[in-house]
């Protein structure tokens, strides 16, 4: 973050914002399931289930959400492209998303194909952009900086995108408080 500053590398932004939403998805992965190695003691316990999945996720968007949004204010500015803070409402609805996808598959898993879907998105969100920019200078670094401003233009800016995200995050929300019983067994988690 400091070299990117002091270098003035204008991809660290893009980078940022890209992996950004993906680290809670990480933290829900290790904070249940079966990364836990109390985990069959816990989900035995009354306190356990959905409501200790909670806690534990509000405790990883504790520590990712100031300290990835610190990281992006003070990371050099974009021309044009989304916000220090555009990732705040996809990260929620991934994280959110990855809660509901874990009821059915187990938490670890359920962090693999959401972050692989995130990514895969991004990915084929900038890919018309690819060929248009292999005549750039700085070969294929700017190549892939521009695929990935691309998409992430698309997915994070403006108050169209930001609502969907919004809308995606509470329909999660409320199909997971639908299968929250689904947390209290253990052989899929």
């Amino acid at each position: 973050m400091v070299s990117a500053r002091l270098a003035g590398f204008d991809g660290a932004r893009p980078l940022l914002l890209a992996v950004a939403p993906l680290l809670p998805v990480a933290g829900v992965a290790v904070s249940y399931g079966r990364a836990d190695p109390m985990h069959e003691t816990v989900a035995a316990t009354p306190s356990g289930g959905l409501r200790l999945l909670l806690v534990r996720t509000a405790g990883v968007l504790a520590v990712c959400v100031p300290l990835l949004t610190a990281a992006g204010l003070l990371l050099p500015d974009g021309v044009g492209g989304p916000g220090a803070a555009a990732w705040l409402l996809p990260g929620l609805a991934l994280t959110v998303a990855t809660l509901l996808l874990g009821s059915f598959t187990g938490c670890a898993a359920a962090s693999a194909a959401t972050s692989a879907l995130w990514l895969l998105g991004l990915a084929c969100l900038g890919a018309p952009s690819v060929p248009g920019a292999a005549a750039a200078p700085g070969g294929a670094a700017a190549v892939l900086r521009t695929a990935l401003e691309t998409s992430l233009g698309t997915v994070l800016s403006g108050p169209g995108a930001q609502a969907a995200w919004a809308a995606c995050g509470a329909v999660c929300a409320v199909l997971l408080a639908a299968r929250r019983t689904a947390f209290d067994r253990l052989e899929r988690m």
